[in-house]
C-alpha cells in the first residue's frame, strides 16, 4: 500500500468540518476524480443518532469508496473513511486507525484537533488538511501541527461558511497555505492528485 501512494506529494487528505459543513461536503464529493490516489478521512461533529446519515448522504453522491472508520482499519488510496460519531480518530505510524474515547476535547468528540495532530505526525509533508465551516475552534491547534510538519493547512474561507467562526479562528491564528472558497475545494482536491 505504501508504495502506491509512496511517491504523491499528497499521502492523506482530511477533512475537519462541524455545523454548516455538511453542505461543503454535498458540494464537494459529486466532483472528486474517480481516480484519487490518497486515503480521504473526514472528522465532522455530530450526533450519534445521525451515525449513518453522513455515510448515506456521502455514498449517493461519489463512486469513491465511503465507510465508517473502522478500529485497525488500513487507510487505502481512494477511499473516504469518516470518523464516527463520538470517538477520536487517531492515525498510527503504521497508517491503521485507532479510535480512542477519552474526554471531549473543544466540546467534540471527534476532535478535528486529535485527528490533524496524529496524521501530521505520520504524514509530514505529505499531509493536506481541510477546516471547513463550524462554531467553535476545533482544529486550530491540529492546524498549527500540520503546519510544523510542513503538511498544507487549507481554510474555508470564511465569508463561504454558513458558521464562519471556526474558519476565522483557523486565519487568525495559523498560517494557511491557501484559502478557498467552497466552490474551489472540489478542483484543488483533484489537483492534489497530479
Amino acid at each position: 500500500m505504501a508504495q502506491t501512494i509512496g511517491s504523491a506529494s499528497c499521502e492523506a487528505l482530511i477533512i475537519g468540518g462541524s455545523a454548516g459543513s455538511l453542505d461543503v461536503l454535498l458540494e464537494i464529493f459529486p466532483a472528486l476524480r474517480k481516480d484519487i490516489r490518497f486515503p480521504i478521512v473526514l472528522v465532522v461533529h455530530r450526533k450519534p443518532s445521525n451515525e449513518s446519515l453522513l455515510t448515506d448522504l456521502l455514498k449517493s453522491r461519489t463512486t469513491l469508496g465511503v465507510g465508517e472508520a473502522e478500529e485497525k482499519e488500513f487507510l487505502a488510496p481512494g477511499k473516504v473513511f469518516i470518523a464516527p460519531a463520538d470517538y477520536h480518530m487517531l492515525i498510527e505510524e503504521d497508517r491503521s486507525i485507532s479510535l480512542d474515547y477519552s474526554e471531549k476535547i473543544n466540546y467534540s468528540r471527534p476532535s478535528i484537533d486529535v485527528t490533524f495532530q496524529a496524521a501530521a505526525e505520520v504524514f509530514k509533508e505529505k499531509l493536506v488538511c481541510i477546516l471547513l465551516s463550524g462554531s467553535n475552534s476545533d482544529g486550530v491547534e491540529g492546524l498549527k501541527c500540520v503546519n510544523s510538519f510542513g503538511g498544507k493547512a487549507v481554510i474555508q474561507n470564511p465569508d463561504t461558511a454558513i458558521m464562519p467562526y471556526m474558519p476565522q479562528q483557523a486565519a487568525l491564528n495559523v498560517v494557511p497555505n491557501v484559502i478557498l472558497d467552497s466552490r474551489d475545494m472540489a478542483d484543488y482536491i483533484n489537483k492534489l492528485n497530479d
